[in-house]
């Protein structure tokens, strides 16, 4: 007679500079494994929204202009996690930024005989980064995202997605400002990058090549973390 063998839910976390693509690869892995991408901003958003207990006292906090404590973001992931809809797995996108949330992280996910299975840096060169970043837009419509660069619409100022003619661009995604939150983000997460390290569950992606060559590599780590 066979047996069911339960597994617990896979929980990814991916490491890495605004522009280094987590996005685009964090819904490539739903697709493909049936994961979920929780950011921390949405998850906060979902849960003011829909007046959850831990929704309330964000609220709260960012009514008085304060910062939202690392015991509300993790009463808030805790409630998340629980959904159906988490069964398979998640990918946490921005969450934990410091030592100290990834240990109460850790703290979290041992509630329900869960752990870290992979935290996956995406690694990237400043410098390239700055002229990746900077060069970016997206389309107002539907948010079909472009480049300078490397990526404009087949006909100029008409979205290759949805047909759409507005566009628009981050106020913050200028060189300046990218260099300085590339500076910030390493300082950050620095801590993490040896915390996880000593963990032995940290991979490292070149994020600086082909998107479907950095898919492949990751869907590779997915695959060994869940199974």
């Amino acid at each position: 007679m066979d047996v069911a063998v339960e597994t617990t839910p896979a929980v990814l976390i991916l490491l890495g500079p605004p522009g280094a693509g987590k996005g685009t690869q964090a819904r490539k892995l739903e697709e493909q494994f049936g994961l979920v991408q929780l950011s921390t901003g949405d998850l906060l958003r979902d849960a003011v929204a829909k007046g959850t207990e831990a929704g309330k006292q964000a609220k709260a906090a960012m009514d008085s202009g304060g910062l939202v404590s690392d015991a509300i973001v993790i009463a808030i992931l805790r409630d998340r996690l629980a959904a159906p809809d988490c069964a398979k797995g998640v990918i946490l996108d921005g969450f934990p930024r410091t030592t100290v949330q990834a240990e109460a992280l850790d703290g979290l996910l041992s509630e329900s005989r869960q752990r870290i299975n992979a935290a996956v840096s995406l690694e990237v060169d400043d410098a390239a980064m700055v002229a990746r970043v900077a060069g970016r837009y997206t389309c107002g419509g539907c948010g079909e995202g472009y480049h300078d660069d490397f990526k404009q619409p087949a006909q100029a100022g008409i979205c290759d997605n949805c047909g759409g003619t507005e566009f628009k661009r981050r106020a913050d995604d200028n060189a300046e400002t990218v260099g300085a939150r590339l500076e910030a983000y390493h300082a950050q997460t620095a801590p993490l990058i040896t915390y996880y390290d000593g963990k032995n569950v940290l991979q490292r992606i070149d994020a600086m090549g082909e998107i479907d060559v950095i898919a492949q590599e990751l869907a590779g780590i997915v695959k060994g973390a869940m199974s």
